[in-house]
C-alpha cells in the first residue's frame, strides 16, 4: 500500500479528487498526511489511542479528515462508488463543477464481500468514468495465502459488468526481461505458479527461491535464469508492478483515459514488502523485532533520532510534499445552508381514514412545489417507488438519467417514467445495500462537493435490516439523510411473515447519529418529515427513519387532541416524542396507562374504551418518536451522573405523564419487539406490561395477526386487568383457579 498510495498521492491526485483508503493502511494514510502538512507530528505517536488517529481511517474522528470512514470491509470500496454518482447528479442539476476522481483503495479479499458486486452491477452506477478501484492484489486475506484468487475470473466480473481493466502486474524489470531470450518461458513460469508457492518466495533467501522457483518449471526457464546469480534472480522474479511507481502512475493515467466507464485497476503486491514477514501466510499479526526495526531503519537511512522528521523545506523532497499539501489537504467543512423549511406542507388534517404511507406520498409530492426544498430534495429506492407511495412526487419530478433516453411512451403513461437529466429520483436496482450506500453518499454531497442535498429513501420495513451495515456506515460517516420504511409490522396483515417487520423499530431507535419515529396520524407524518429535512442542515441534526404503515386510520381521535392540546403544542410534543392522545377520567375508579406507537393507536383507543366499560379508567399515551422520548430521559440523569452533581432535568415523558400518574401501571403495545417500549415503566417508576411482536408473522388479516402476536385491543384489556389487579410478587407463587379475563 505504501507503493500504491505514494504514487497516488505525490504523483496523480489533485484538488477535488476524494479517496477512500483501505482500513489497514491507515498508518500509511496519516504519513502522507504528516509528509504534507496536515497532520501535526503529535499524532504520530498516538495511532488507537484515546483522543489520537483512529485504527481505521475515520472522516469524523482523525484530524486529518478523511474522505470517507473505511473498516467495514466492502463498504470504503464502493462509497467512492455512489460519490461519483452523486457528483454526476449535482453537476446535473446545479451546474459543471471542477472535474473530480473518485478512488477506492481495496484489498482483494475485500471483493469476497457480496455488496461489491451489487454495487457495479447496478446500472445507476453506469458509465461513471471518474471512478477508479484499485485493487491491492496481494493474495492474501486475514488467516492465509489464498490458494485460488482468480484474478483473471475477477478481472472478467468487472469487463462483463461494464468496466474497464487495467493491471500493474509487472514490474519494469520484468518486463524487460521477457523481451530476451526464453524471457517468455520466464513469464510463463511466473504466471502458472501457485499462489502460496509464489508467495513463498519472498521469505526465502536467494539460493532457495532459485531452487523452489526452477522446481518443475520449463528448461527454457532454467536457461534464463542461468544468466543471473541466485539475488539477482529473486530480485527479478519477485519484481511485481504494484511496487514500481512508475508502472503505477501509468496505470492510473490509462484509467484516468477511459470516459465512459469505470475502472479497476488490479495491482499485484506482496503483503510486508521489504520486510522480512513479506509473503509470510502469518504476517497479518506479525510485528518485527527491535532487531529488524533498527535493520530496517539503518535501510532506508534514518536514525532514531530523526525518524520523525519531515523533508527540509529546501530539499527537493520537501517541495514536493508542500506542493502536494497545498493541493490536497482538506478544508474546514463549511455550513450547510439554513433552508426555509415549512413546518407543515399542509393544515392538519382531522377527518378521513389515511395510512401514513400513503400521507408521506403526498406530503412529498406537496413540498416538490416548495421553492426551497424542491429542488434539493431527492429521492431513491430499490425498485419499490411504487408500492411505498412515490408515484405523486415522481410525476412531478421525474426520473433521473445522466443522460437522454428513449422513454418508450412512459412520459404519457398514468406513472410518468420518462428518464432524463433533470429528473430527482434515482431507481436502484433490488438491493437494499446500494439503497443505503447512496443514500450515504447523497447525504454527504454538500460536503464532497459543495451542494447541499435532501436526500429520501424508501424501502420495505423488513428489508431496513438487508442494509443494515450500509445504513450504520452512512450515520457512522455522520451523513444526512431521511429513508422510510414502508410498510412496517404485522399490520402488514396479508403478507407473509418474512415480510412483516419486528426488530427494526429496535434497531432504528438503538442507532447513534439517527432519529427514528413511527407515526399513527397524517399530521404527525407531516410535521415529522418537515422536521426531519430541518434536521439535515442542523449542525447538531441527524438522519431521520420514518417507520411507517399502510394501515387506513381514522383522523377523528388526532383533531380532538388538536382541539383539547392545541395545534402549537400538540406539533411542539410530537417532534418531542409524544403526546397525550386520550385523556383518563380522574374520578377514583383503578387507573391505568396505555403506551402506544404509531399503527396500534386504534388498538390502544378501543382498549381505553373496553377499560372504561370494565370500570377502569386509561390514559393513552401515543409516542410518535420512541427515540426522542428516552433520549429526553436519559439525558435528565446522565448529565449528574457524568458530573457528579446532583439534581435532574425534567424528561418530556414526566412532562406528559405528571407525577399524579406515574404511579399507575403501565400497557405499552407496538407492532414491534414487546423490549423497544418496555424502558417506560422503569423511566416512571412503575409496573409495566409490554406488549409486541415477539414471534415471526403469517399471512392472514390484520386481526387475525394482532391476536396471533398478542397485541390486539382485547390483549391491552387483559393487560391492563391483570395491571391492576395484580399484587406484587415476593417469592414462588402457587398456582391456583385463574378468573377468566376476555
Amino acid at each position: 500500500m505504501v507503493s500504491i498510495m505514494t504514487a497516488l498521492w505525490f504523483g496523480h491526485i489533485g484538488t477535488e479528487d476524494k479517496v477512500a483508503v483501505k482500513p489497514h493502511a491507515s498508518p500509511v494514510y496519516h504519513a502522507i498526511k504528516y509528509l504534507t502538512g496536515e497532520l501535526d507530528a503529535s499524532y504520530l505517536t498516538t495511532l488507537r489511542q484515546r483522543g489520537g488517529l483512529q485504527a481505521y481511517p475515520s472522516r469524523t474522528k482523525d484530524p486529518d479528515v478523511s474522505d470517507f470512514s473505511t473498516g467495514s470491509v466492502g463498504l470504503g470500496a464502493v462509497a467512492p462508488l455512489f460519490s461519483a454518482l452523486t457528483r454526476r447528479y449535482t453537476d446535473t442539476h446545479f451546474g459543471q463543477q471542477d472535474a473530480a476522481r473518485f478512488i477506492a483503495l481495496v484489498g482483494d479479499a475485500e471483493l469476497d464481500e457480496g455488496n461489491v458486486w451489487e454495487a457495479i452491477a447496478d446500472p445507476a452506477t453506469k458509465g461513471l468514468g471518474n471512478f477508479t478501484m484499485v485493487v491491492d492484489l496481494n493474495r492474501q486475506s486475514l488467516d492465509r495465502v489464498i490458494p485460488d484468487i482468480a484474478a483473471e475470473r475477477l478481472k472478467k466480473f468487472f469487463a462483463d459488468a461494464g468496466w474497464h481493466v487495467a493491471e500493474a502486474k509487472y514490474g519494469a524489470r520484468l518486463q524487460r526481461a521477457f523481451s530476451q531470450t526464453d524471457g517468455d518461458a520466464l513469464k510463463g513460469r511466473i504466471d502458472e505458479m501457485p499462489n502460496p508457492a509464489y508467495q513463498s518466495l519472498f521469505g526465502m533467501t536467494p539460493a532457495d527461491a532459485r531452487t523452489k522457483f526452477l522446481d518443475g518449471a520449463d528448461p527454457a526457464v532454467a536457461r534464463f535464469a542461468a544468466n543471473y546469480d541466485d539475488e539477482a534472480l529473486k530480485h527479478l522474479v519477485t519484481d511485481l508492478g504494484g511496487h514500481d511507481l512508475a508502472e503505477l502512475k501509468k496505470a492510473y493515467d490509462e484509467c484516468d483515459a477511459i470516459e465512459d466507464q469505470p475502472s479497476v485497476l488490479f495491482a499485484y503486491t506482496i503483503k510486508g514488502w521489504g520486510l522480512p514477514m513479506a509473503g509470510d501466510p502469518m504476517n497479518h499479526a506479525a510485528l518485527l523485532s527491535a532487531d529488524q526495526i533498527d535493520t530496517f531503519r539503518a535501510r532506508v537511512g534514518l536514525t532514531i533520532d530523526n525518524e520523525w522528521d519531515r523533508f527540509s523545506a529546501e530539499t527537493a523532497a520537501g517541495k514536493v510534499c508542500d506542493a502536494v499539501g497545498s493541493q490536497i489537504n482538506n478544508p474546514a467543512p463549511t455550513q450547510r445552508p439554513n433552508l426555509a423549511v415549512p413546518d407543515a406542507s399542509r393544515p392538519p388534517i382531522v377527518t378521513g381514514t389515511p395510512s401514513t404511507q400513503e400521507t408521506f406520498g403526498r406530503v412529498l409530492a406537496s413540498l416538490a412545489d416548495h421553492a426551497d426544498i424542491g429542488p434539493r430534495i431527492v429521492t431513491t429506492a430499490p425498485d419499490v417507488s411504487i408500492s411505498t407511495s412515490l408515484g405523486g412526487w415522481i410525476n412531478k419530478r421525474g426520473v433521473y438519467s445522466h443522460e437522454e433516453v428513449d422513454a418508450h411512451g412512459g412520459e404519457d403513461q398514468l406513472l410518468k417514467w420518462a428518464p432524463s437529466p433533470t429528473g430527482q429520483h434515482i431507481e436502484l436496482g433490488i438491493s437494499e445495500m446500494n439503497l443505503f450506500m447512496l443514500l450515504g453518499q447523497l447525504g454527504l454531497s454538500h460536503d464532497h462537493h459543495g451542494q447541499h442535498l435532501i436526500p429520501i429513501g424508501t424501502v420495505y420495513d423488513p428489508f431496513v435490516l438487508r442494509g443494515l451495515d450500509a445504513l450504520i456506515y452512512g450515520v457512522y460517516n455522520d451523513a444526512k439523510f431521511i429513508f422510510a420504511g414502508t410498510p412496517a409490522g404485522v399490520t402488514l396483515a396479508p403478507e407473509g411473515g418474512a415480510h412483516q417487520s419486528t426488530i427494526t423499530a429496535s434497531v432504528g431507535a438503538e442507532l447513534p447519529n439517527l432519529h427514528y419515529a413511527e407515526p399513527a396520524y397524517a399530521t404527525e407524518v407531516d410535521w415529522l418529515l418537515c422536521d426531519a429535512i430541518d434536521q439535515l442542515s442542523q449542525p447538531d441534526g441527524r438522519s431521520t427513519y420514518l417507520r411507517l404503515s399502510t394501515r387506513p386510520v381514522d383522523q377523528a381521535s388526532f383533531g380532538a387532541a388538536i382541539e383539547r392540546i392545541g395545534e402549537a403544542q400538540l406539533r411542539s410534543d410530537v417532534l418531542a416524542g409524544g403526546y397525550r392522545l386520550r385523556e383518563g377520567l380522574d374520578d377514583g375508579r383503578p387507573a391505568v396507562t396505555i403506551v402506544t406507537t404509531g399503527a396500534m393507536a386504534p388498538e390502544a383507543l378501543q382498549a381505553a374504551d373496553e377499560l372504561d366499560g370494565e370500570g377502569v379508567q386509561a390514559t393513552v399515551i401515543n409516542l410518535t418518536s420512541p427515540t426522542r422520548t428516552y433520549e429526553s430521559w436519559r439525558a435528565s440523569f446522565m448529565q449528574p451522573v457524568q458530573s457528579a452533581t446532583t439534581g435532574r432535568s425534567t424528561s418530556h415523558l414526566h412532562r406528559v405523564v405528571p407525577a399524579a400518574e406515574r404511579s399507575r401501571p403501565i400497557v405499552s403495545v407496538h407492532d414491534a419487539a414487546s423490549h423497544n417500549l418496555a424502558w417506560v415503566g422503569s423511566a416512571l417508576g412503575t409496573r409495566q406490561y409490554p406488549l409486541g411482536v415477539d414471534r415471526f408473522g403469517e399471512s392472514g388479516t390484520i386481526a387475525d395477526l394482532h391476536e396471533i402476536t398478542g397485541i390486539s385491543a382485547a390483549n391491552i384489556t387483559n393487560a391492563a386487568l391483570v395491571a391492576i389487579t395484580e399484587t406484587e410478587l415476593d417469592g414462588p407463587q402457587e398456582a391456583g383457579p385463574q378468573a377468566p379475563l376476555r
